[in-house]
């Protein structure tokens, strides 16, 4: 089969297509033919060794999410999944390829009525914006600031904020992005681009402030959007983006009442396994919208890397092996 091989660690180039030996499914794993693999922004991070996530064993086949059909199943495994069109985690690597293993338990079918490409989609930022959403309790009326509103996670946050009826101001770099924010349910777009953008956001509060954060991007906007918190409300934070964290002075935090939530633990498999099966039938029943921004050949996994760390994408981005089934 073909897939892209890291064998060192440094800029996107380090990812090359390499012809390898189809890989063979021992117990309690299934083989897939992958349609779609998820390209998340912790991947570009670990490829380049420098990220917070340290330098895993190479050569590696990144790769942490895919969708297709099962192929094969090893042993211990029910045959009759044979054929099943499935999203799956796929171990930490493996998922730029034309095949991918995953354990059986891990894999989760795709609703009738749900475009595969739309659940690879939510495959990893379903499954987080779910978990953010339900740790933040979202309730109406409450004003939201989503940061990166326009990426895969922050957009489908702007989405689920909304339909509980809160009040969402989404930012994000250009304004370009600005259409798409609000479509998605976003009553503001502020672009953090350009000075003066916290203003931006008071103004759309009427000098309020906002209720709650989420901030997947730290650094200096993490460290401002913290600003536009009032007396007691909450910042939720899920990811560094920017490549550090927010500079957040702790005796402030305390003298605000600013309560920090957010991801503190991994979920379990079991809890992993629901909210991405929870994300998918949101989707399915029109209720929850992936954005696609765009999508790459296999053999563009480097092109891929370089427009994500550019800040030149949508929504989500995902590779295409090339693999064809439903959706």
């Amino acid at each position: 089969m073909r897939a892209v091989v890291m064998e060192e660690f440094g800029g996107p180039e380090v990812l090359r297509v390499r012809q390898v030996d189809d890989p063979a499914p021992g117990p309690g794993q299934v083989l897939v033919a992958v349609a779609y693999a998820s390209i998340t922004f912790v991947e570009t991070q670990v490829r380049s060794g420098k990220g917070p996530f340290g330098r895993p064993p190479l050569p590696r086949v990144p790769g942490n999410g895919v969708g297709g059909s099962i192929l094969a199943v090893g042993p211990e495994v029910d045959p009759a999944l044979v054929g099943t069109v499935v999203v799956t985690t796929t171990g930490g690597e493996g998922g730029y390829a034309e095949l991918a293993l995953a354990r059986a338990q891990d894999v989760v079918p795709v609703p009738a009525g749900l475009e595969l490409k739309d659940a690879v989609a939510l495959l990893a930022d379903g499954r987080t914006a779910l978990l953010l959403h339900r740790q933040a309790e979202v309730r109406p009326r409450q004003r939201v600031l989503v940061e990166a509103a326009a990426g895969g996670v922050g957009s489908l946050l702007v989405q689920l904020a909304a339909a509980e009826g809160a009040q969402v101001i989404g930012a994000a770099r250009g304004a370009g992005k600005a259409g798409l924010v609000t479509s998605l349910g976003a009553a503001a777009y502020v672009d953090y681009s350009l000075p003066g953008w916290l203003d931006q956001v008071m103004e759309a509060t009427g000098g309020a402030g906002v209720d709650l954060v989420f901030d997947g991007v730290g650094g200096r906007i993490g460290t401002v959007a913290v600003g536009a918190l009032r007396e007691g409300g909450r910042v939720s934070i899920y990811g560094v983006a920017s490549g550090v964290e927010a500079d957040l002075d702790e005796e402030e935090l305390r003298r605000r009442s600013i309560a920090v939530i957010g991801l503190t633990s991994a979920p379990s498999p079991a809890m992993t396994r629901a909210l991405i099966a929870d994300a998918l039938d949101l989707a399915a029943g029109g209720r929850l919208r992936p954005v696609i921004g765009q999508t790459f050949p296999l053999d563009e996994a480097a092109a891929a890397h370089r427009a994500i760390e550019a800040r030149a994408t949508t929504g989500k981005t995902l590779l295409v092996p090339g693999a064809h089934v439903r959706g």
